[in-house]
């Protein structure tokens, strides 16, 4: 069994199609389906169904794919690890982040790792507190970074950096120049907010809850995916808001939003490893410059 075997399996298994597998791999459809046919015929096991025209994963299929995948992925570690050796000349690290760190505290500190390590091949995706963990915890991700509090047994977390939420409303809004709002206000206002899994929204609550309010209590008239989207909702909504002050620097220096007088404690961005994979070179770099 041989590597490239193992490609051709995995994409023909994804897609469950020879031909679309075969253009993704830059191969004819013969050679994939001789590829396939040479695994089934050596070990004596079907691999797939033919069903008319289609094939599907068989049973045993469906238990190979995933040792196949954990062997690929080992594979590529193997690789990347002999890539390394000449110093982070060659090599990539893939980070996922929830998105206020990734569109404000984090590309500074990219530009700096790209300017020391101009070949790693850098990639970040953008998802909340929630699926960046997940996406570390799979593997998907070599760091993550979140602005939520996580409990995974299978991840190192560590706090990076510090921010502050505050609480925002539109000019004119009945909050707009009031000399301080209590915690009750807070529930008999509506609300737009990020969505469940959110490090903002979560970090408010818990932020409530510390406060004795019970955040499940806030009436929460949208919830919306980006903090673009919520801030617009309560620059033309009416509604209150939450979002860091990173990100609220620009509406309140252009005067669309007004922040509200309720103090908030601080919450921390913490990132995110897996304790039991190799720690890659460029990942121990980019953390030696958060350092």
């Amino acid at each position: 069994m041989t590597l490239d075997q193992l490609r051709i399996f995995i994409a023909v298994a994804e897609r469950e199609h020879l031909t679309q597998a075969a253009n993704a791999l830059a191969l004819t459809p013969s050679a994939v389906s001789a590829a396939i046919r040479a695994l089934e015929d050596r070990y004596g096991t079907p691999l797939f169904n033919r069903v008319g025209r289609r094939i599907e994963l068989s049973e045993a299929g469906r238990i190979f794919l995933a040792e196949a995948q954990a062997t690929l992925a080992m594979a590529r570690n193997a690789e990347l690890t002999l890539a390394e050796l000449g110093g982070l000349k060659r090599g990539a690290l893939r980070i996922h982040a929830s998105q206020t760190i990734a569109s404000y505290w984090l590309p500074a500190l990219l530009v700096r790792f790209r300017q020391h390590y101009p070949q790693i091949e850098l990639t970040l995706t953008i998802g909340n507190t929630q699926s960046v963990a997940r996406a570390v915890v799979e593997g998907e991700a070599d760091l993550g970074f979140v602005e939520g509090e996580i409990d995974e047994a299978e991840l190192s977390v560590q706090v990076v950096a510090e921010d502050r939420i505050a609480v925002l409303v539109a000019p004119g809004h009945r909050w707009d120049g009031q000399a301080a709002v209590t915690g009750e206000e807070l529930l008999t206002e509506r609300w737009v907010l990020r969505e469940h899994g959110s490090g903002t929204r979560s970090a408010f609550e818990g932020m409530l809850g510390a406060l004795g309010m019970d955040g499940e209590r806030l009436d929460v008239a949208l919830t919306l995916p980006s903090n673009e989207a919520v801030c617009a909702a309560a620059m033309f909504g009416g509604f209150a808001t939450v979002v860091s002050e990173r990100v609220a620097a620009a509406y309140l220096q252009a005067g669309l939003l007004r922040k509200v007088d309720f103090a908030l404690p601080a919450r921390a961005f913490r990132l995110l490893r897996h304790q039991a994979r190799y720690r890659n070179k460029a990942s121990l770099a980019l953390e030696a410059l958060i350092a």
